[in-house]
């Protein structure tokens, strides 16, 4: 994936200019799937390890400089990936918009407080109770992974692939707060945070009350307690200043915060020709060349980017039944998604004619908003 990520950039340097935002755009997208991958990597290596060491240290109340240095290696990569995959995520759809780079350091400071303070109430809890501690991370774990399959998330292209992706991100969970949802997810990151909160603060005060006096001076242990409670308010105070200065779509705890959710439908574009697809398509294909360049503040507009709109009304019994069958209508310009959506876009297509088809006796239609003519699709990606 490296090496075809190099390969695309490169591309996107030495080809004519007409072929170059199409070799850059491929190049985003492959940079964003590499981000998720080295996301759930980092989770599931460094956080653990991270752990590991830090209940050494407390056991042993000595730093040796390899352990902190490996140790601070792990907390910092955990607060870069999270916040590296966020702004490539946003760079990769025309549909956000993108991150500044103070916005990704503020979110990696956010990151690296919270992070750090829940590794190291980790680490107190388990020098003392290593058995409950297990227990403890299992029922999170549980508690988080049925958490995110009730919210009813859409990655991977069959059920048991999504909770399995579900319970990967359960792992996440148990050290931060990590988005897995299209929308307002402002009172989930509330909720998520006051159990992660008391979670700290529990097995802080649990640790602080058998802790190894032998070990451990009181003072010492009264400056880890500190370090735990200041660590996870820096951490919120970061959040809430990239949530109300940098935040890409604006403030978001203001009323006058802007977000992709309509209240109501859009009002149609007069004049636009509709392109009509007389069978399903077998690929949703992805922008390319001046296809994204589009009209200024384009990449600002929030349209739905699929939606199944009502058939016409029934015909009166006067008239002849209809017997062109159902229509789809998809109120995007055909090619005008990245490939991240394209994934969307296909399972609900297929799960729609799928359900069509079951109960008509025709193959539905499927219809594109074009603000043109039609072009020749250059590039398939995904399969119906």
């Amino acid at each position: 994936r490296y090496l075809r990520t190099l390969y695309l950039g490169l591309q996107s340097r030495w080809q004519a200019e007409h072929r170059r935002r199409h070799f850059y755009w491929r190049m985003m997208f492959e940079s964003a799937d590499i981000s998720m991958l080295r996301l759930l990597e980092a989770f599931l290596k460094s956080a653990p390890q991270l752990v590991l060491q830090l209940s050494i240290m407390v056991q042993q109340n000595s730093i040796e400089p390899l352990q902190g240095l490996s140790a601070s290696a792990s907390l910092v990569s955990l607060a870069w990936m999270i916040a590296s995959y966020q702004k490539v995520l946003r760079d990769s759809r025309e549909d956000k918009m993108p991150m500044s780079y103070k916005g990704a350091v503020v979110q990696i400071l956010w990151h690296l407080f919270t992070i750090a303070a829940r590794a190291i109430a980790f680490a107190l809890f388990a020098s003392v109770f290593q058995l409950y501690f297990g227990i403890f991370i299992v029922t999170h774990w549980c508690i988080m992974t049925f958490w995110i399959i009730q919210g009813e998330t859409d990655f991977c292209m069959s059920k048991w692939e999504e909770i399995i992706y579900n319970m990967v991100v359960g792992i996440i969970y148990i050290f931060c707060w990590f988005n897995v949802k299209e929308g307002r997810s402002r009172y989930r990151m509330c909720i998520y945070y006051i159990i992660t909160l008391s979670e700290n603060a529990a097995l802080t005060i649990l640790w602080f009350l058998y802790y190894d006096r032998k070990t451990t001076s009181d003072f010492d242990a009264l400056i880890l307690v500190c370090v735990v409670s200041s660590s996870f308010a820096l951490g919120i105070f970061f959040m809430f200043i990239y949530y109300c200065l940098l935040h890409p779509n604006g403030p978001i705890f203001s009323h006058r915060s802007v977000g992709c959710i309509f209240r109501q439908r859009p009002p149609p574009v007069p004049g636009s020709p509709v392109e009509a697809v007389t069978s399903p398509p077998r690929s949703l294909p992805r922008t390319t060349g001046g296809e994204r360049e589009g009209a200024p503040g384009e990449r600002d507009s929030c349209v739905p980017v699929f939606q199944v709109r009502p058939c016409a009304p029934p015909a009166p019994a006067a008239r002849a039944p209809r017997t062109e069958g159902p229509v789809i209508r998809i109120d995007l310009p055909r090619k005008k998604y990245p490939a991240w959506d394209a994934h969307f876009i296909d399972r609900r297509l297929r799960k729609t004619i799928l359900a069509l088809e079951y109960a008509s006796p025709t193959t539905p239609r499927l219809q594109y908003r074009t603000p043109g003519a039609p072009q020749e699709v250059l590039e398939y990606e995904t399969t119906v």
